[in-house]
């Protein structure tokens, strides 16, 4: 069967959360949850034909209740970070959830990571789905709006899970959904990622200050260690004395995607198994995180994880998006559809 359902445990309110997992037949498999709208496992066969689970992730249903460092979660209402806590929309300032020192982060201190979706199977043998729904209400958080969620993850029969996000909402607010999944391409206890080779499709990248909050500059990569444009390990400069690398001890910052439309964001690729995963995006910008702040400790299957364990590449409207006008605001209108899609792509080299 493509898609099989088990318990995964209760929540202390008493609802039940539940692991879906997923087979295309072709070589990828994941497993899913209910809560969060967790990527618990993402397998994909190696040029060896060797299973490898490149997502870092925890074992029960207790681990995720706190889920330092949002390991594969889906992210909302709004991605990554709105200093103080405020955003102006239509003339009226609004005050949403501080969860990180001053600013807020990926949603608030109860977000969408935390919530538990509805779920519905969909999709063919070769391409099995999963329709997950949610409803956050007017206020959630503070943010204004009663607003529908699906998302829809999909194992494509190219080897990809395609990740479409919809959202409509009955006030003008502000909507920045992604997921946060940590990848090792090596495997997810393989130990450091940094000799894994990464390209990023972006010229630009946005600079932040010490509460990795984007100034509102948009710097040029040449020259620089953010400079991706050709591929190269991703630890070649993460011990850089660049200042905005030794601020966050590697890298947690926006990349402005170059074009527009559909496109291919990032390419990251393992030389020593051939797992090579392509990242397509209709979103403006992409977040390469390289886990600095992953407290070390023990994760999934007994596995010993720590700092620059995995890389992130959070598809996304820039961060604090809202105060600075030059970005491309992350508004969704009254009577407007949210509607965009994230898809990693597996193969072998």
């Amino acid at each position: 069967m493509p898609i099989t359902k088990k318990s995964f445990g209760t929540l202390p309110s008493g609802e039940e959360v539940f692991v879906y997992e997923m087979d295309n037949g072709k070589g990828l498999g994941a497993e899913i949850l209910s809560y969060g709208g967790i990527v618990k496992n993402l397998y994909f066969s190696d040029k060896n034909g060797t299973k490898t689970d490149v997502v870092l992730g925890r074992d029960t249903l207790e681990d995720y209740l706190n889920n330092d460092g949002f390991l594969g979660a889906a992210i909302g209402r709004h991605a990554n970070r709105i200093a103080g806590g405020k955003f102006e929309l239509n003339g009226a300032v609004y005050s949403v959830d501080v969860n990180e020192g001053n600013n807020s982060l990926h949603g608030g201190a109860r977000g969408f990571d935390k919530k538990v979706w509805t779920v519905t199977e969909s999709g063919t043998p070769d391409e099995p789905e999963l329709i997950m729904t949610l409803t956050s209400p007017d206020g959630d958080e503070g943010f204004p709006g009663k607003l529908e969620i699906a998302m829809t993850y999909t194992l494509t029969k190219d080897n990809a899970l395609k990740i479409n996000y919809k959202a409509a909402s009955d006030r003008d607010t502000v909507v920045n959904l992604t997921n946060h999944s940590y990848f090792n391409l090596a495997g997810h206890s393989s130990g450091k990622m940094v000799n894994q080779l990464l390209r990023l499709n972006a010229d630009f990248y946005t600079p932040n200050n010490e509460e990795c909050m984007p100034t509102g500059e948009v710097r040029s990569v040449s020259g620089t260690p953010f400079d991706f444009r050709t591929e190269k390990p991703i630890g070649q400069d993460i011990g850089s004395d660049h200042e905005q690398i030794k601020m966050f001890g590697g890298y947690d910052h926006n990349f402005a995607v170059a074009g527009r439309g559909y496109r291919l964001a990032a390419e990251a690729r393992c030389v020593e198994n051939g797992i090579r995963m392509e990242v397509f995006t209709d979103k403006p910008g992409v977040q390469l995180y390289t886990s600095n702040g992953l407290k070390e400790g023990v994760y999934k299957n007994g596995a010993r994880y720590g700092i620059h364990q995995a890389f992130c590449l959070e598809t996304q409207y820039f961060p604090n998006s809202m105060a600075n006008s030059h970005f491309i605001a992350p508004i969704l209108r009254r009577g407007e559809t949210y509607d965009f899609t994230t898809e990693y792509r597996f193969s072998n080299m």
